[in-house]
């Protein structure tokens, strides 16, 4: 796979993921647990000052058991709660009881007369209610000529808990009529609030102070009994309603997520009331930002997975991640929600799919690798190469301690001008079968085929500390096997009396590589090493040797064996002092008879 087809494929990959984010995140399909993380950043934001203006009053199990009582309670009861809550003197009562229906003549008059002494004596008043009609109506009382008469107001208390059931914002306004928080705070401000902070269909974020008890909370029977010093609920906003299981008024809620802790509705309205005091605000992104963030761990992935290595460029998604989750909670306690599944979710696809494709890549590689070397290198050792990784088998430009051989056969040249083509290709294959298994044989790198001539190497792409031992044991095979086999298969087959052949050996430091053009590559080494290689071969021409070893390569040997013989020294052109050259000792008679 070509670079840039490689990196196409990491920006498709990285375009693919942050592409499942942004429609996961437009279709809500996580929605519940996107909504989870939210009630988590509460949890480790921990509990806030809660309003000092809002208190509750809760028909609590201590009420029912002080007072004897079975709900519903009667209205002269609520009547009285509310002359004490007057001579109290709170500012706001936030009634969250329904009193929709008409109960005894001489009970509902008990409550209306209550509140209108409370609104009298310059105390705002507003009255729950769930059954709306239409332009935001109510039958309150009866209705809302009553309402109006006694100078109270109402608020729709009707809740909207997400997918999960749990309480996490409250409305604005519902069929016309105002929320029941929104409505009480109007009251208590003495001016309108504003729709700012409101989303159309959710409404705003009940930004909650804390767990359960958070806002003071005294129990009804108590204030009703004037057990509760008045400091404490005067000139504040009172909400009124049920806290006991058994009257369905408790919810699950973002301050108490992951445990059975439900928060009373009157908590609920009290939170959302002081919510609208600090003009909600908590606020989620704009949806601008959100995609920006899918975008961005989408492209962190990506980048990641073009500049590192595999298990590198996971390791750095996964601290991109945590790092976000990091930076979310730090934009939640300054009021701001991030949205964090989708991005983690763009982040994780980007990474898995680059984690993917480099291993793909690799496995491309390692076949390109296995391609490129089997046609020089016998297939165990591409093995053991490949199972011993990059370290061990660099394609690239590296320098190493070899020994370079050069062959050539002797009168080809002429030979093959007077045979058919055919035969001189039959004859040179099978030459150049005999020779490659030799070289292959003890483990060296086939470099090139140049007509006759070959050129290999030991000790590259492999090292090897035996270099010069295998080149020397490959160029006596070439010799005293091979040729000799080669010279009686073409005199069997009617080909010729045989040829002879030169080799050059020389050891030293080479660079070896992949050269050539996108189109062609070819594995080589270059340096002067190869090319006094090349030279003793052509120098053994005449010299009465059919093998020219330098004394680089005597050195480098490992063993002793074969002992070689002295030439002499020469002047090999490129090079500024003579040059002392050995060779192999010829076969004995009796040592060809043998063979």
């Amino acid at each position: 796979m070509s670079s840039r087809r490689g990196l196409v494929a990491f920006v498709a990959v990285g375009l693919a993921a942050a592409a499942i984010g942004i429609l996961a995140w437009t279709t809500d399909a996580l929605e519940e647990l996107e909504l989870e993380t939210v009630d988590t950043r509460f949890e480790l934001r921990g509990e806030q000052n809660p309003s000092p203006d809002v208190t509750v009053v809760a028909v609590d199990d201590e009420t029912f058991n002080q007072l004897d009582l079975q709900w519903p309670f009667p209205r002269s009861l609520h009547g009285r709660l509310i002359n004490r809550l007057r001579t109290d003197g709170v500012s706001t009562i936030v009634y969250d009881v329904q009193f929709t229906e008409p109960t005894s003549l001489q009970q509902d008059n008990a409550l209306i007369e209550a509140v209108a002494r409370a609104t009298r004596a310059g105390i705002g008043v507003v009255l729950a209610t769930e059954e709306v009609e239409g332009q935001g109506h109510t039958r309150i009382f009866g209705g809302d000529a009553v309402l109006r008469e006694v100078g109270a107001r109402a608020g729709n208390s009707t809740v909207f808990p997400d997918s999960d059931g749990t309480l996490r914002h409250f409305p604005y306004e519902t069929q016309g009529l105002k929320g029941l928080a929104v409505a009480g705070a109007e009251q208590f401000l003495g001016r309108p609030v504003g729709r700012d902070g409101f989303a159309f269909e959710r409404g705003g974020w009940n930004d909650y102070a804390g767990p359960p008890g958070t806002i003071p909370t005294y129990s009804f029977s108590k204030v009703l009994r004037g057990e509760v010093d008045p400091r404490q609920l005067a000139g504040k906003i009172v909400v009124i309603g049920t806290s006991s299981p058994s009257l369905h008024d408790v919810w699950h809620t973002s301050a108490a997520h992951g445990s059975d802790k439900l928060m009373p509705g009157a908590e609920v309205q009290a939170n959302a009331i002081s919510t609208v005091f600090e003009t909600l605000p908590l606020r989620s992104a704009p949806g601008w930002l959100d995609v920006l963030t899918i975008l961005l761990l989408a492209a962190i992935a990506m980048l990641a997975g073009i500049l590192l290595q595999p298990l590198i460029a996971f390791g750095v998604a996964i601290l991109a991640g945590a790092l976000y989750l990091v930076i979310a909670q730090f934009a939640f306690n300054a009021d701001l929600i991030l949205t964090v599944i989708y991005p983690l979710v763009a982040l994780v696809a980007a990474a898995i799919g680059t984690l993917a494709l480099q291993y793909l890549q690799e496995a491309f590689e390692r076949q390109r690798v296995r391609f490129t070397f089997s046609r020089f290198v016998p297939e165990e050792v591409v093995d053991e190469v490949l199972a011993h990784g990059e370290d061990e088998l660099q394609l690239g430009g590296v320098r190493r301690e070899c020994t370079v051989l050069f062959s050539d056969i002797r009168g080809f040249t002429s030979y093959s001008e007077s045979r058919p083509p055919s035969e001189v290709v039959e004859v040179l294959n099978h030459y150049l079968s005999e020779m490659t298994d030799a070289i292959m044989d003890h483990g060296g790198t086939l470099v090139a085929y140049m007509g006759d001539g070959i050129m290999a190497v030991f000790g590259a792409p492999i090292e090897q500390a035996d270099h010069a031992d295998r080149a020397i044991a490959a160029a006596r095979e070439m010799l005293e096997v091979r040729l000799p086999a080669f010279c009686d298969w073409m005199r069997a087959n009617g080909r010729g009396d045989g040829f002879a052949i030169g080799i050059g050996l020389n050891s030293g430091e080479v660079m070896s590589g992949q050269v050539g053009s996108a189109r062609r590559m070819e594995y080589t080494t270059i340096g002067d090493t190869t090319n006094t290689a090349s030279r003793l071969e052509g120098m053994t021409k005449g010299s009465g040797h059919r093998v020219f070893i330098a004394d680089s390569t005597r050195a480098a040997r490992l063993e002793s064996e074969p002992e070689l013989v002295p030439v002499g020294e020469f002047e090999v052109r490129g090079r500024e002092q003579p040059l002392q050259v050995w060779s192999l000792p010829e076969p004995t008679a009796e040592q060809v008879g043998s063979r």
